[in-house]
Order: structure tokens, then sequence, then C-alpha cells
């Protein structure tokens, strides 16, 4: 059987090779994310792993008739036509758990770098200034942090947020009244959480029904002056509502791993040859409008970059990927 693990660093490579995977099936390792003139290299490919900026979507699958299996090394499987794979009878696994802690640890790295302007102090202090002026921040202690989706990093958030004394409440569909009971927090409405909370922090998954959950319409009801985070996805936050509230006061700051458009900004050379939607470019202006602003602290989509996570995420997609040769597929979508 032929398997292509695409967006692979050697380190990988060379966990895979001394894999069971290596043994009877060939191997095609492809550091980089998958593209168009990749397509004829796996017509003959039955199995495929990918990571978030390799784009799975129906032109390509049909152009892909031996694959059986995606195997994306990530929770979200938003980069993958799931519609396209059921008709095609196309498996799709994914990481369900890798790294609740390794992403709810970066989001307090951002939250803290936000309320004691750690960024801007590094940057000043290497340029010889130890001036204080504008660099005084706020205690974390009896603030309310506002958790978007207390799923499994939410409440690894909460619990962390619990520890430095911060009051905490929550908006998810699903609720677990023992959980809040124990960790001491409160289920709300999402208008409610914006409204009262002094930090606000996005651990969502995108799909059709969370695109722009925070837009226009509801984040002028935020708190003003709060902070905002988001380790999700970049398409939960309608990226001009984030910049006017930027703009007007309403956001003190925001703490960013995650933005929309952001693949446009990893390869903005491919805008020179491609033609995209004008809604997108005006997207990936307003992104450059927020990497230029001293109260925006942007990481790139690094919240899970662990050396533990990683190494959790490959071991759960050799899994996978053994389970369908065995014919007992795991951590399907």
């Amino acid at each position: 059987m032929r398997i292509a693990f695409f967006e692979v660093t050697d380190w990988e490579c060379d966990f895979i090779r001394k894999s069971s995977l290596s043994q009877g099936n060939e191997i095609l390792f492809f550091p980089e994310e998958l593209t168009d003139k990749d397509i004829a290299r796996l017509a003959s490919c039955e199995v495929i792993s990918v990571f978030i900026y390799s784009r799975l979507m129906r032109d390509r699958l049909e152009k892909l008739p031996q694959v059986r299996l995606i195997a994306t090394r990530s929770t979200g499987y938003d980069h993958i036509d799931t519609e396209t794979c059921v008709n095609k009878k196309i498996q799709v696994a994914n990481v369900p758990f890798y790294g609740e802690n390794t992403v709810a640890e970066h989001t307090f790295a951002l939250i803290l770098a936000l309320s004691r302007n750690v960024h801007k102090a590094y940057v000043r202090t290497v340029r010889g200034d130890f001036s204080l002026d504008g660099l005084k921040g706020f205690d974390l202690k009896g603030k309310t942090l506002g958790v978007v989706g207390a799923g499994h990093i939410g409440l690894h958030v909460i619990k962390m947020a619990r520890g430095f004394d911060m009051q905490v409440l929550a908006y998810d569909m699903t609720k677990n009244h023992f959980l809040a009971e124990v960790l001491g927090f409160q289920y709300c409405g999402l208008d409610e959480l914006l409204s009262q909370s002094d930090i606000i922090s996005l651990h969502a998954p995108y799909n059709p029904k969370t695109h722009h959950l925070i837009h226009a319409g509801n984040i002028s009801k935020i708190k003003r002056g709060a902070l905002f985070i988001n380790t999700a996805r970049g398409g939960l936050v309608e990226t001009g509502a984030l910049v006017k509230a930027l703009d007007d006061g309403i956001l003190s700051g925001a703490g960013l791993d995650a933005l929309e458009e952001e693949d446009l900004i990893k390869e903005e050379k491919q805008i020179l040859s491609h033609q995209f939607p004008q809604s997108k470019l005006e997207t990936l202006v307003k992104n450059h409008i927020l990497l230029n602003r001293e109260n925006v602290v942007i990481t790139p989509h690094i919240a899970f970059y662990s050396q533990e996570a990683l190494q959790r995420i490959l071991e759960t997609t050799v899994s996978n990927i053994q389970s369908f040769l065995g014919q007992k597929p795991s951590n399907l979508v």
C-alpha cells in the first residue's frame, strides 16, 4: 500500500520509518503542504496524511481515485471536504486529543504577555530603553475570564484560570454542571459572557455554524477594555469587526494564534499567480493591520507546537493508519 505524508519534518519521517507502517508499505514523504502539482504523484496512493495547510477539497479529491483514508494530524478537519469524502467512500480520521494542556498553556502565555505588557517591554529593552511609561499591567486575580467553548482545551484553560484565582464564565452548547461545580465556573449565554468578561478566550471548533461566531453584530457587546484571545481557528472571528473593536477601544488588546485566511499570509506570493475573491484579499489587508498594532500579539499558529504534543499527534496518526489497515478504523470524523 502507498502512503503519503505531507508537511513532515525530519524527525517525524524517522519516527514513521521506525514504526510498523514501514513494513510492507511504500511511504512517501513531502516536507511541504500538498499542492496541485503533487496530485499526479498521488494517483496510486490509498492513504494520505496531512496537516492543516494541505487542503483536500472536491477538485483535488476527484483526482485521487485510489485514496481510501485521509489521516489528518490535527483535531480540526475544515481543510478536508468531508461531504465529498462521504460520497467517494473515503474515510477521514483525526487526532481528537493530543494537546489540551499544550494549547491552554499557550493561551495563558498570550494572556500574560498582554496583561503585563511583556511584548512591549521586550521590544523597548532591546533598544536600550528601560523606562516604565506605558508598561503598567494588571493582575489576573479577581478578573473574569470568558471561555467560549468549554471542551477539552477550554476546561484546561478554566483550571488554569482558577489557579490564578480568576472568576470564569463559559459558553458551550453542551453543559456539564458537575464539572462546573467541581471547577468553580458558571455557564452563561454568549452575549452575557461578552459583556461580563475582562478577558475572552476562544476554544470552539470551526464549522459552518461557528463561522464568524464573533462578528460586527455582537463584538460591540464586549466589556469595554477587555482582552481578546484566539488560539482556536481564525474563521471564528470576523477580522474587520476585530480591527474596528481595537480601533474603537472596545478591546484593549488581542492575542491571536489563529487568523482568518492565515494561509494567504503564509504564502503571499501565491496572490500573484492566482485569482482570489476580493473578500479574501480584504481580510489579508486587515490581518496586516493587526500585525502592525502594538497592542496585538500574534503567533504563527503554534499553540499546539510542543515536542510532547507533536509526539502524541504522530503516535495517534500512525495508530489511526494501522487501525485502518487492520480493517478496524479509529478516530473517524
